[in-house]
């Protein structure tokens, strides 16, 4: 065993090390960049999050509180929580909005859904990134309620993870907490039968701002 390992770190460091012992650039030959315009980063994106059984709303910016309002009406959710810096234009006036102050974990759990926005969100994944930012709020208000309806703006798609990875640079700098989203929480039994809720929230409707460039393949866009 412990020859085994003398050899394996020996070639590990031979790898990373030229003769003299400086060190040697290893090469990252990975993209870190993607090249689809804005219309095809919204559709896939689209396409994506509707691959891990989450809802995708396409609306125009002038549409957002009435998609939020529209899809709390169709699961009966009318007392949701959201971030202090949430803006009011995605506030609809028929539904009572609480903004968390502390809100405990089980005064939370007693509430129907949260709104939030969102950091960055990748198309190649259909991931969505949650750093904490005013208009994100805490990760608990996006952990614990049954419904979670997060709203992505046109600047914020990128096309894959490096993209990401920079866009969330800074709060990692400021060591804000930053949560991935790929889906509603969905997990596995041992006889692999899907369990939707156990570690978040069960239904996820994401709201996809269009921009002025997006492509109209994805039926109707709420106005």
């Amino acid at each position: 065993m412990t020859d085994a390992r003398g050899e394996i770190l020996g070639r590990v460091r031979a790898t990373k090390a030229d003769p003299g012992g400086s060190a040697v650039a290893i090469p990252r030959r990975y993209r870190r960049a993607g090249t689809l315009d804005d219309g095809a980063r919204f559709e896939l994106l689209c396409s994506r999050i509707g691959d891990y059984q989450a809802k995708v709303v396409p609306v125009r910016r002038a549409g957002i509180a009435a998609a939020i309002e529209d899809e709390c009406a169709q699961r009966d959710a009318r007392r949701l929580v959201i971030p202090t810096g949430l803006p009011s234009e995605w506030r609809p006036k028929g539904l009572e909005l609480i903004p968390d102050d502390g809100l405990s974990a089980a005064e939370l759990d007693a509430l129907d859904g949260v709104i939030t926005g969102c950091t960055v969100a990748i198309a190649e994944t259909g991931t969505i990134a949650l750093s904490a930012g005013d208009h994100e709020g805490r990760r608990a208000i996006s952990l614990v309620v049954d419904l979670h309806i997060c709203v992505v703006e046109p600047h914020q798609i990128v096309e894959i993870v490096p993209e990401a990875i920079s866009a969330l640079a800074e709060a990692a700098r400021r060591r804000s907490p930053i949560t991935l989203i790929s889906g509603p929480s969905a997990t596995s039994d041992i006889e692999l039968n899907r369990i939707e809720g156990v570690h978040g929230p069960r239904q996820l409707v994401v709201i996809v701002v269009r921009g002025q460039t997006a492509g109209h393949d994805l039926g109707p866009v709420v106005p």
